[in-house]
């Protein structure tokens, strides 16, 4: 089952909208007879792949799967019905699938004499498919918070200027985290501010995520780096925003926020969801991220601490909706990495920890 978690990790950011599955076949004397994950959407799925290269030994033998086998028909044909045609005797899942349209696999297998067994490590594939699994849970796309700050907490210095605060490590590795994602979500104050690029940069084969800019009044200019054809580009603006300088650029209006402060963030995340975007990178500045956290649409925290001190200039958050310190934006920390000189700190709201 680890070897199926380790396969299932290698398609991180390309599935969507489907997850990310890896699957291992045993043959009837335990050995492996093929492996495989599911690549990208629309293309075979995992046990497809696996299957495919067992050939005749999977006759008797085991399939080990991180999630449990679909058992509908959309672009591809059901994973159980596959596994019974080719005579599995044995499936073990991790993790159940928790989509309407595909759960029931298990089901299906069990009732057709496949002795089948779930939960295993089921803990270690449900973090490599967190993102899908929650969007499939809330029916919106799972968000990770990424920022980089100084130890008081600091994301630029007083005069504004913030390269580098980070280490070149660090910033490879949010690269990574990019790679990861289905699409990665600014403000119109980073854009200003930075005007940030946001394509995933020194990794092979990469699909590039959609860049996202949260530009309200519609400041963005065709000149932007982020409007370039490196990687597809949304512009979310609000309602009654002046849009004709932006011919050609792909633009969604949306409904202000509380207050008619910013765009709502939960008519911005269905709109992400509805093009199949399953997993968001917010690497927005103070204000888009205390509107997330006010929106109670964070569900994990990478901070890059850098061992530096400012003393002054913007906080990573900004308002939350938060006035007293029983309203904290509670966290549990689940990982620290040293990455060159800086920290990398992973955290989770303790409400999830808790259910």
């Amino acid at each position: 089952m680890r070897r199926a978690v380790a396969l299932s990790a290698r398609a991180l950011g390309a599935t969507a909208p489907n997850p990310v599955v890896g699957c291992v076949i045993l043959d009837p004397a335990g050995e492996v007879a093929g492996e495989g994950w599911h690549r990208k959407a629309g293309g075979p799925h995992a046990e497809v792949h696996a299957l495919a290269a067992a050939g005749d030994r999977a006759r008797g033998g085991t399939a080990v799967v991180t999630l449990e086998p679909c058992n509908h028909t959309g672009r591809t044909g059901p994973c159980a019905q596959a596994l019974i045609a080719a005579g599995v005797a044995r499936v073990v899942y991790a993790v159940a699938d928790p989509s309407p349209t595909a759960a029931g696999g298990a089901q299906t297998l069990r009732a057709a004499g496949v002795d089948t067994e779930a939960g295993l490590l089921a803990a270690e594939a449900e973090a490599v498919n967190i993102a899908w699994l929650t969007s499939a849970r809330t029916g919106r796309p799972f968000v990770r918070w990424k920022y980089a700050a100084t130890l008081d907490g600091r994301i630029a210095a007083a005069d504004g200027s913030s390269r580098w605060i980070s280490s070149a490590e660090s910033r490879a590795d949010a690269h990574r985290l990019r790679a990861e994602a289905d699409a990665v979500v600014v403000g119109s104050g980073t854009l200003v501010a930075d005007d940030p690029h946001l394509a995933v940069r020194g990794i092979e084969g990469a699909v590039q995520p959609l860049r996202v800019v949260v530009d309200t009044r519609a400041r963005i200019t065709l000149a932007a780096p982020v409007l370039d054809d490196a990687a597809p580009t949304l512009v979310a603006v609000g309602k009654d925003a002046d849009t004709a300088h932006l011919p050609g650029v792909d633009v969604v209006r949306l409904p202000y926020g509380e207050g008619g402060r910013g765009l709502d963030i939960a008519a911005l995340l269905a709109e992400l969801y509805a093009r199949g975007v399953r997993s968001v990178l917010l690497e927005g500045g103070p204000t888009l991220a205390g509107a997330f956290v006010a929106a109670g649409a964070v569900d994990s925290v990478t901070a890059y601490l850098a061992p530096a001190l400012l003393g002054a200039g913007p906080a990573a958050l900004a308002d939350a909706g938060i006035t007293g310190i029983a309203q904290a934006f509670r966290l549990d920390v689940t990982d620290v990495v040293r990455i060159g000189p800086d920290l990398r700190l992973t955290a989770v709201p303790t409400a999830v920890q808790e259910k």
